[in-house]
């Protein structure tokens, strides 16, 4: 019984608001333009207040993380930024010894070889 107690006060409130505004728009335009005019710019005044202050501050765990990542990386990185400024030339002539070393570093060693085993054959545990 409150409920639609409730629900007639809110028709009636919307309903006289209705009627408010058929009637300032008949009879006075320019006020009513000015008073919406306000309102918004109130609203959005009013909005851009709290989204600064609230809102911005509140930032999501994702983005907590990869900011956290960054920081990290920067601090990983932080040597190589002048090494990464080199030429091309320079890098390369300076990599193509290296690249020759490494190849002769893994020469595959003789005494170890793959021993095939029986993986796939289980064993019978009932028995044991």
């Amino acid at each position: 019984m409150t409920r639609s107690k409730m629900s007639l006060f809110i028709y009636l409130l919307i309903g006289l608001a209705i009627f408010g505004f058929a009637a300032q728009l008949l009879t006075n335009t320019s006020g009513l333009l000015m008073n919406l005019v306000m309102m918004v710019a109130v609203g959005a005044a009013l909005y851009g207040v709290v989204y600064y202050f609230f809102i911005r501050k509140r930032t999501s765990n994702e983005l907590k993380k990869y900011k956290k990542a960054v920081k990290q990386s920067k601090m990983k990185y932080k040597g190589e930024d002048a090494a990464s400024k080199k030429t091309f030339s320079q890098a390369a002539k300076k990599n193509a010894p290296l690249l020759k070393q490494k190849k002769n570093n893994r020469a595959r060693a003789t005494h170890l070889r793959v021993i095939d085993g029986n993986k796939h054959k289980r064993k019978n545990r009932a028995s044991l």
